[in-house]
C-alpha cells in the first residue's frame, strides 16, 4: 500500500511539472484604442503568420489582443 501511495504521489508530481511550455510575449506600450494602430497590428501580425486568437477588455478596462502561432502566444495590452 505504501509503494502505491508513493507511486501515485510521484506520478501526480510529474503530471503537474510536465505542462506545455508556450512562450508568451507581453507588449504593453501600444495605444490599442486607436483604430489605425489596431488595423496595423492585425495586418502586420497576419503577414508574419500570427493568428488573432482573441480580443477582450481586462479588469483594468484595457484592450487586450492575443495572437498565436503554433505553441507561442503574443499578448498586446493597450496603455
Amino acid at each position: 500500500m505504501m509503494k502505491k501511495l508513493q507511486l501515485l504521489t510521484i506520478a501526480s508530481m510529474l503530471l503537474l511539472s510536465a505542462q506545455m511550455n508556450a512562450d508568451v510575449i507581453k507588449i504593453n506600450n501600444l495605444n490599442l484604442n486607436n483604430p489605425d494602430v489596431r488595423k496595423c497590428l492585425k495586418e502586420a501580425s497576419a503577414q508574419e503568420g500570427w493568428d488573432l486568437k482573441s480580443i477582450y477588455t481586462n479588469s483594468d478596462d484595457k484592450l487586450v489582443f492575443v495572437f498565436s502561432k503554433g505553441k507561442d502566444d503574443k499578448v498586446y495590452i493597450s496603455k
